[in-house]
């Protein structure tokens, strides 16, 4: 299994998520299950089933989160390397006769490419890994190199 980096707000999300499926989500299900198997025949109650397969769905959750959670390495305010890009940095890069854009470097968990939020396992993210201020961070696409100008990092 691969290393997994969370950001401390990332970890936060999911950690409120765990407690929700367990808390909340974990009991309507047996509920659900509870009514499903009174009503009789189990074998052709459209209700249970669904109910279990949603149980089902539902504990796997669960144990992907916690094992997520008490696996992945938490990377919190001030982590990075004094002018280094690295994991919960927000990079603006700016490519030649483009506008610059802003993105957060988080792990593959929280990445969320429309939101700006990029994965550190990405083509671009592992380019600006450890680069700083006025380098320049390239990487292959299909329609060739990019090189994007870091211009800020925070």
């Amino acid at each position: 299994m691969s290393e997994s980096f969370l950001t401390t707000e990332g970890a936060a999300r999911l950690r409120a998520e765990l407690q929700e499926l367990i808390e909340v989500k974990r009991p309507e299900i047996a509920r659900r299950l509870r009514e499903a198997i009174k009503m009789g025949d189990l074998s052709e109650n459209a209700d249970y089933i669904m109910a279990k397969e949603d149980q089902a769905f539902l504990e796997g959750r669960i144990q992907e989160l916690t094992q997520l959670l008490s696996r992945a390495t938490i990377i919190g305010d001030g982590a990075a390397p004094a002018g280094a890009v690295s994991i919960g940095s927000r990079v603006t890069v700016q490519e030649s006769g483009q506008d610059p854009e802003t993105f957060v470097l988080v792990g593959a968990k929280e990445a969320d490419p429309r939101a700006g939020r990029i994965s550190n396992e990405s083509p671009l993210g592992r380019a600006l890994l450890g680069k700083r201020v006025g380098e320049t961070a390239e990487f292959e696409t299909p329609g060739g190199i990019v090189r994007f100008r870091i211009l800020k990092i925070e």
